[in-house]
């Protein structure tokens, strides 16, 4: 029975592994791409750092195709701050600083909000120890079903006793 749950163990820390490890190839890449300053003219340079923020006042809306007050004056800020020599995530810091985390796209990998990033990989590992734990008990299960029941002694020497006698 230990035996069980230490090979759960191990499913779950190989998924957990190979899940975070997904999540650094395939999503911190992207975050840090859209940190690059991006060459070519200012408009695009705008629009670029604007599509990592969000409206103040639209909720789920990007910053580049929000059409509100807000977001022009935003797209306006961005691209003095970029004329002055500012780099992207100085600018993203800036709107951070002055309207708080609900700005970005998604939160920042820091402190605790890696949980938001790994409970989902964490949750998948949990469920497939647990799987693993549920299919093996099934399995055993199974298994002792089909083998024949043991016969108590005093049926089994009847039993013989009879056979003899019958021969």
């Amino acid at each position: 029975m230990k035996r069980e749950y230490l090979i759960a163990l191990g499913i779950f820390i190989f998924v957990s592994v190979v899940l975070f490890a997904m999540l650094t190839i395939f999503i911190a890449p992207s975050a840090a791409r859209a940190m690059l300053p991006v060459s070519g003219d200012l408009d695009a340079q705008t629009l670029s750092v604007a599509k990592g923020l969000y409206c103040p006042v639209c909720p789920g809306v990007p910053l580049d195709v929000c059409d509100t007050q807000a977001c022009v004056q935003w797209r306006a800020l961005i691209k003095q701050k970029l004329s002055q020599g500012e780099s992207p995530s100085q600018i993203q810091d800036y709107f951070v600083q002055q309207y708080g985390e609900r700005v970005l796209g998604a939160p920042r990998a820091q402190g605790l909000n890696v949980l938001v990033y790994a409970l989902p990989a964490l949750v998948v590992a949990a469920g497939a120890a647990i799987l693993y734990l549920f299919a093996q008990r099934r399995l055993n299960r199974t298994t002792s079903d089909l083998a024949p029941a043991p016969i108590a002694n005093e049926y089994r020497s009847r039993i013989e006793r009879e056979l003899k006698e019958n021969e």
